[in-house]
């Protein structure tokens, strides 16, 4: 992780990931580069995923071998890759150990934090749905922009990791083996010490760990488990264990007084330091071997993608855990992927359990007359029923591009009672489809 590793060499296969790199971001304190992956079919007001890659790696290298593009294509999310480079430190580790570079406002953590808020604004990221992970190195710096920046991440998931400041009276080395033990409390005030005026709510964190990791010993998972479970106000027993993926992955899981996931701790069988991978073309395989630190095991790609709540089903899928007797018909998800918002260049469709939108309605993001010929708000909508939602977005044509590229100016809920077909004066239908240039349920 500090120490040289075996040289990461470019992936086995022919064609790497194709990203985009960002030349100005901001003041960039840190010194370090950023490359985006936008989906081809990335969503309107995209989740935000960035990515940490570990030692003697680079941005390019974890893209290609951790699948997180591929899931990014399924569910249209944006990936945000951050690369350090030899002049930052000589093994191209993010500097997770270094005061000047761990501290909320200033060096790599600054740096980060300014790549987030350039993809929220170029991009028009959400938010409200920003998430960090990483390897190693980069899973040390992810524990640090959790506890920097608690109200910029909803959540993070730390592979092969250390908890945030162990390196404050402790040498980076020890830290990484054979680790520090601290109580829960030490290490939670570690945490609220980076931010200490903050009182929102803290990031959800999932941690990863190969259970024969020879170079950031595995007693860190507990270490982290320690410090995350008392900053949510946590015991340290599990209320769920289970075992995931085809090599039974150990689970442990956390949860929080709303019965969400606080804290997920994966101890991964068998392997060593390394991001967990699976590759295959199966729903729950990802990534891929051959390059070094990337280990044939399990796709924690698609697991962390699930806790961050950015897997799920398909958009044209009910939810799961709604019942059937209130559960929208697959059936009319598929006939509803055949309406389309007149004029819209992209267009998102969900089946909920239970509509709350009243009518159809337009946002108010635009002047009407940017973008003539828009439904009417306020059609009566049942509530409280299953129903259709489709949600239109148009090329910002204002002057000032204040919604930095899209805006949202139209929404159809149809309950699924209602006849699908186009009848006269029925919701502006679109009479024109096939300039619509994306429909994300039509896959």
């Amino acid at each position: 992780m500090l120490a040289p590793t075996p040289a990461v060499g470019r992936p086995v296969h022919e064609v790497g990931v194709a990203l985009e790199r960002v030349g100005n971001f901001g003041a960039n304190p840190g010194d370090l580069t950023m490359y985006v992956y936008p989906p081809a079919r990335l969503a309107p007001r995209p989740a935000v995923v960035v990515a940490l890659h570990g030692c003697t790696q680079s941005a390019q290298v974890y893209a290609d071998n951790s699948d997180l593009t591929t899931l990014a294509d399924r569910h249209g999310f944006l990936v945000v890759f951050a690369g350090t480079t030899t002049a930052n430190n000589l093994n191209r580790c993010f500097n997770w150990f270094q005061p000047l570079d761990n501290q909320r406002g200033q060096g790599e953590a600054a740096s980060i934090r300014q790549m987030v808020a350039h993809a929220d604004s170029a991009y028009g990221g959400d938010p409200s749905r920003t998430y960090v992970t990483g390897l190693s190195a980069g899973g040390a710096m992810t524990s640090v922009m959790l506890a920097t920046y608690p109200e910029v991440f909803q959540a993070g998931a730390v592979i092969a990791g250390l908890p945030y400041n162990c390196t404050k009276d402790t040498g980076p080395f020890t830290c990484m083996s054979p680790g520090v033990d601290r109580t829960p409390a030490d290490w939670a005030k570690r945490v609220r010490d980076a931010f200490p005026s903050y009182t929102g709510a803290w990031p959800r964190v999932a941690v990863w760990h190969g259970d024969q990791d020879p170079t950031v010993a595995p007693k860190n998972a507990d270490e982290l488990r320690d410090q995350w479970t008392a900053v949510h106000g946590l015991d340290q027993t599990p209320d769920r264990t289970s075992t995931i993926g085809p090599d039974r992955t150990r689970r442990e899981e956390y949860p929080a007084g709303d019965g969400s996931v606080a804290v997920q701790v994966n101890k991964v069988p068998g392997i060593g330091h390394g991001t967990p991978v699976d590759p295959g073309t199966g729903p729950e395989q990802c990534g891929r071997t051959g390059t070094a630190n990337f280990i044939q095991s399990i796709c924690s790609s698609y697991w962390i993608t699930d806790f961050f709540g950015l897997g799920g089903q398909s958009a044209c899928s009910p939810p799961a855990d709604a019942s059937p007797e209130h559960s929208p018909q697959p059936s009319h998800c598929a006939a509803a992927a055949r309406l389309h918002v007149p004029g819209a260049a992209r267009q998102q469709l969900a089946c909920l359990p239970e509509l709350t939108t009243a009518g159809t309605v337009t946002s108010g993001h635009t002047d009407p007359a940017d973008r003539p010929g828009l439904t009417p708000a306020g059609l009566p909508t049942p509530r409280g029923v299953p129903g259709i939602q489709i949600d239109g977005y148009f090329p910002d044509t204002s002057a000032t591009n204040t919604h930095h590229g899209w805006q949202h100016d139209a929404q159809f809920v149809i309950p699924p009672a209602r006849p699908l077909e186009r009848r006269p004066g029925d919701l502006r239908l679109s009479r024109d489809a096939q300039a619509v240039r994306q429909r994300p349920c039509d896959r």
